[in-house]
């Protein structure tokens, strides 16, 4: 029961770093920022001579201070451009809330704001109060990933520049895997990875990995690799479909083995689980990339012994190798006095090969400009925190994976955060917590949803 309480109790908190992935303690951690978002505050740059003021709402702090060390390049290159970014950091629904109330007076909207990925679609509908930035994104967008626009688009057009790419990657804990005879480069499917759970189960009688009961990283990877999703071609509420099936019933039959099992707070990015992964009780988090910084910050004894690697798939040569997990887009307000020049500044803050060495050097993050990927002398740096702590170059394993990294349709949907909450709160828990049949919970869920949406 205590176990129960404590996931239940952390499931609030959780939704927003499951769609965050970058916000509330993720940028830097599990959603865009490692030290969250704080309290309310303001910051200006300092500039020497004229620059045009660009005021800037953002719910993560420390968004804050990139902002203003790439604003400060952007003054150094564009002389005749120059800029004043006027910062303010917010709470996270305090910040959304106000937004959505200034656009729908028309007064009192930044130029410039982040807008959470579970928070977007939000702003999607209707009359559009944001700017279309597909002619800033334009030259960069041979070296994007194209998925990671299309959760901040509609209609061939993008209205958000991405943060990262949350590819979800495999961390493997190799000191523990040695004392279980198991080596992590064979496994390859997601048969190769129960069958090592089993087997290092039985040598070590500590759990292989987590079963997810508060968010849905390997849940929503194993879904869209094999073509499922939430909603049906109409947009719909379909979470009993037979692929939702398939998948939750795989993950019910790794858990009855005994190797795997919900961990404490019920998904590897929470303060009650990272004792248990830095302790050596679990072996493997699955995870987008972003995980690193959360390795780093709260799981340093692991520090040497940890290697990144492609997921699993379920059949060698599936072309969906990953997806992108969580996501802060930043936006342009249309009808800004300054959203041209804006536009301009920020898509070299976010996508520039400039902006985006920064990204990798000072947050952690995969770079959404694929660009910087192959440069080894950023990637490889014997001086990068990030290098020093793993034990395989973590660029080599996104390397890997980069053509395959794809997007669920659904989460452009405004409906998925009522999605993601039922299953974090309710359908997880019923089925890995509670023993319930896989179908009788995705009924049931499906039945709530659809009076929520009215369907």
């Amino acid at each position: 029961m205590k176990k129960k309480l404590v996931a239940a109790l952390l499931c609030v908190a959780m939704t927003a770093s499951m769609l965050l992935g970058c916000s509330a303690g993720s940028e830097g951690g599990g959603s865009d920022d490692s030290s969250g978002s704080g309290s309310a505050g303001k910051n200006e740059m300092e500039v020497e001579g004229d620059a045009t003021e660009i005021e800037v709402w953002t719910f993560i702090e420390l968004h804050q201070q990139f902002y203003t060390d790439m604003a400060e390049k952007w003054n150094e290159e564009h002389p005749d451009k120059k800029v004043k970014l006027v910062l303010s950091n917010m709470a996270y629904d305090d910040m959304h809330n106000k937004l959505s109330l200034a656009l729908e007076s028309g007064e009192g909207a930044p130029d410039v704001v982040d807008i959470e990925l579970g928070k977007f679609p939000a702003f999607m509908t209707g009359e559009i109060g944001l700017r279309d930035l597909t002619p800033e994104i334009e030259p960069y967008l041979e070296n994007i990933i194209e998925s990671r626009l299309e959760i901040y688009g509609k209609d061939g057009a993008y209205y958000g520049f991405p943060t990262h790419v949350g590819a979800m990657v495999a961390f493997y804990n190799t000191e523990a895997l040695e004392a279980g005879d198991v080596d992590y480069t064979a496994i390859k499917t997601w048969d190769d990875f129960k069958e090592a759970g089993v087997k290092y189960h039985e040598k070590t009688g500590k759990y292989f990995a987590c079963v997810e009961t508060t968010a849905q990283w390997m849940i929503n990877l194993m879904l869209r690799q094999k073509g499922g999703d939430y909603l049906d071609a109409d947009g719909n509420v379909d979470i009993t479909n037979d692929t939702m099936v398939e998948v939750l019933e795989y993950i019910k039959g790794m858990q009855e083995t005994g190797a795997f099992e919900t961990v404490p707070g019920g998904q590897p990015d929470n303060e009650e689980a990272y004792p248990s992964y830095n302790n050596g009780d679990y072996a493997v988090q699955i995870m987008p990339f972003w995980q690193t910084s959360r390795c780093v910050n709260y799981m340093s004894d692991l520090s040497g012994n940890v290697a990144i690697a492609p997921t699993p798939v379920w059949n060698e040569g599936d072309e969906v190798k990953s997806i992108g997990g969580g996501g802060t887009g930043t936006a342009v307000v249309a009808d800004s006095e300054n959203a041209d020049l804006a536009a301009e500044v920020f898509a070299y803050i976010k996508l520039s090969e400039e902006a985006n060495k920064e990204v990798w050097n000072v947050l952690g993050f995969d770079p959404v400009n694929t660009a910087v990927w192959t440069d080894t002398e950023l990637t490889q740096n014997p001086d990068n925190q990030f290098v020093k702590y793993f034990n395989t170059y973590p660029f080599d394993a996104l390397l890997e994976i980069q053509d395959g990294i794809m997007a669920l349709e659904s989460l452009t949907s405004e409906k998925f955060p009522s999605i993601n909450n039922e299953f974090c709160n309710v359908t997880l828990n019923n089925i890995y917590e509670n023993g319930m049949d896989v179908k009788e919970a995705l009924e049931e869920s499906q039945e709530t949803l659809k009076n929520e949406f009215g369907e």
